[in-house]
């Protein structure tokens, strides 16, 4: 499958065209959320910056400041199902292109990316300096009052890989793959036992 460059801020024909399974390649701006900004978003909070067609990224950075300019030193994912009960929210509030993160979403945030036109982002656990690597400049950070991990960071990346997992046409890999293990696990279950 070959793999597609996509940047960000994502128009509705980019994100419309993409479908699970799809191997992407994002340069551009993305946006950390973690708990405390997603439940200020989804209690009626204004946000700062305009998040139409951006990516919000479920990522609790480790900064490092040197003199004026912030630097990342590792931007791993956090598990996204920890902002499913605000996410659908947020999502037909304030239009994001992507949700990125790991391990998928929820029916609810599914349903919300489908009526809003919105895809999932899944990234690997454990890689944390590498996606820091694709981390070009820090345009902004707002709401430091939640601090640093919990802040929200506007970041600038280029050449990050990422794997659509839950696209805006209501697919879900993860559900798909828990349907599969779930059918196999009953195909074990039943099978007659042979010794």
């Amino acid at each position: 499958m070959a793999v597609k460059r996509i940047t960000v801020p994502l128009t509705p024909d980019i994100i419309s065209s993409l479908s699970t399974g799809d191997q992407v390649i994002i340069s551009g701006r993305i946006v950390t959320a973690r708990d405390q900004v997603h439940k200020h978003l989804a209690s009626g909070g204004t946000s700062p910056v305009d998040l139409t067609g951006l990516i919000i990224y479920h990522c609790g950075p480790v900064m490092k400041k040197q003199g004026d300019t912030w630097q990342v030193t590792a931007a791993g994912p956090t598990t996204s199902m920890r902002e499913e009960p605000y996410e659908a929210d947020i999502i037909e509030r304030f239009h994001p292109g992507a949700i990125m993160g790991k391990g998928g979403m929820g029916e609810k945030s599914l349903e919300a990316m489908r009526s809003a036109g919105c895809v999932y982002l899944h990234l690997v656990g454990g890689a944390a300096q590498f996606y820091a690597q694709r981390i070009v400049a820090v345009e902004e950070v707002h709401m430091l009052e939640f601090g640093q991990v919990e802040a929200m960071w506007v970041l600038e990346v280029r050449d990050l890989p990422a794997l659509v997992t839950m696209d805006s046409h209501g697919k879900s890999l993860h559900k798909q793959i828990e349907n599969n293990s779930f059918a196999r696990l009953q195909q074990l279950l039943n099978s007659p036992h042979k010794g």
